[in-house]
């Protein structure tokens, strides 16, 4: 998975494009290693009190000096031990407002750099994560001296942020998706194609998405001489991309986005259930919880109470209106459990898969099962089994064939689905997992189950 130095530390494979430093695992915890060829910037950003400042706004992850490491390098500078993200999630998995959040950080960032005489070098939307339900920048080499030149990220933010912000408002939610093919940030002459024409009356993204594509093949055509830029050229590019950007709304809807105002739920069962999820968190031991279907989040907030929670779930809709609830113990990420996030990049390792991030904790399957087999065809025994490589506990509902959202999931097709049965269920889940609980729920088809992994 990563890259072995001994058998008490390993380094981070997402690091190793940068010259000036890279990040180290070592029990559970996160290692910043700053190279001497980065010492002259570093020790500016941390004189002028850029680094102070940033910190006290809660807009980078705090750090402290280490000398726990002992490795072995003539180019070692420093070493930093950094504040833990409790889960890495990555902006191909986060709804609308999650990116525009975090591209609004990116700029403010890039104003207080400037201040200090400092300028981002690097705005890829994979410096940000999301920490105690807010955006905050992790890295630490991303910045240079500002020398009064054309912001030199300037391309990559827009290819990571505004083009990408752009597509989902302006086109359709779901091209988000794009940034797995384009690890490096969306192409602006694909944006400036796909997104309509009505949005060359927005100054904005005529500026920085359709003008911008068109300069930017001819610089690749042909060499341009680069022009001086003031500060107060530069504050205002960052100005009117913010302007921008907050300007772009999402309008749009979803099939599963009104979930809930459609359950065959009354009051009294939902109660029930409720009262059921929170009886069943309590036996379980795990500080991290994923809510695999989760909607809008109502019942990744009952979870949170105890642990973190990541709430995960297909629709981008649902999603950001589990974002917009700031709920600061969920981490709300676009999901699909039956197609879940791939390992891309170098070697496909480079960012890693969601089940690789996953681990095994507790894990949430409320009314998914049924989807999944129904829907996307996945067998009752192939869920199970993933279920048993991720799961420590398992809180599970099984739905009958007789309940109403299963009869409307069937009624336009034949039902071929003889292993869904809550007879075959029970005989599955029991070569992996101990019923440590179960309880129908009143006046449903439905029955919730506690379960524990056997091989843990």
């Amino acid at each position: 998975m990563n890259e072995n130095h001994t058998n008490k530390f390993f380094k981070d494979n997402a690091s190793f494009r940068d010259p000036h430093g890279y990040v180290i695992h070592s029990d559970d915890k996160i290692y910043r290693i700053i190279k001497k060829n980065y010492k002259e910037i570093f020790e500016h950003c941390k004189k002028s009190g850029l680094f102070q400042k940033l910190i006290e706004k809660k807009y980078i992850l705090d750090f402290k000096e280490s000398h726990e490491l002992e490795i072995n390098s003539d180019d070692i500078y420093k070493i930093y031990n950094q504040e833990k993200i409790n889960f890495i999630s990555y902006p191909y998995e986060w709804s609308f407002d999650m990116l525009k959040d975090a591209a609004l950080l990116t700029l403010q960032i890039q104003k207080i750099c400037i201040e200090h005489g400092v300028s981002l070098k690097d705005a890829s939307s994979y410096n940000i994560q999301f920490q105690n339900g807010t955006p905050i920048f992790i890295d630490l080499t991303s910045f240079e001296f500002y020398n009064e030149e054309p912001w030199i990220a300037y391309r990559q933010f827009c290819e990571h942020f505004l083009g990408t912000l752009a597509l989902m408002s302006k086109k359709d939610v779901r091209l988000s998706k794009m940034l797995v093919n384009y690890i490096d940030g969306i192409p602006l002459d694909i944006v400036s194609n796909l997104i309509p024409k009505t949005t060359f009356t927005n100054f904005g993204l005529t500026s920085h998405i359709h003008t911008h594509a068109k300069i930017q093949k001819k610089y690749e055509e042909k060499k341009i001489e680069k022009k001086k830029l003031k500060k107060f050229q530069l504050l205002g590019i960052i100005q009117s991309l913010e302007s921008t950007i907050k300007g772009l709304k999402l309008e749009q809807k979803t099939e599963w986005a009104d979930y809930y105002e459609d359950t065959n739920y009354d009051d009294e069962s939902q109660t029930k259930k409720e009262e059921l999820i929170k009886q069943f968190i309590l036996k379980t031991d795990s500080d991290l919880v994923v809510d695999f279907g989760s909607n809008d989040g109502k019942f990744s907030e009952i979870v949170s109470e105890n642990s973190h929670v990541i709430s995960v779930d297909i629709d981008p809709i649902a999603v950001n209106n589990n974002y917009k609830k700031h709920r600061p113990k969920i981490l709300p990420i676009i999901g699909d459990l039956s197609n879940p996030s791939q390992g891309i990049g170098w070697e496909n390792n480079e960012r890693q898969s969601f089940i690789q991030r996953i681990g095994k904790n507790t894990c949430l399957a409320l009314a998914l099962i049924h989807h999944l087999r129904i829907t996307y065809g996945i067998p009752l025994k192939k869920q199970i089994e993933l279920f048993s490589k991720i799961s420590k506990f398992l809180i599970i509902e099984f739905i009958d064939k007789k309940d109403s959202q299963v009869i409307r999931l069937l009624q336009n097709r034949e039902d071929i689905f003889h292993d869904y049965t809550e007879k075959n269920f029970l005989e599955i889940i029991s070569i992996d997992f101990e019923i440590l609980q179960s309880s129908r729920i009143n006046d449903t088809h439905r029955t919730l189950f506690l379960l524990k992994n056997k091989n843990n």
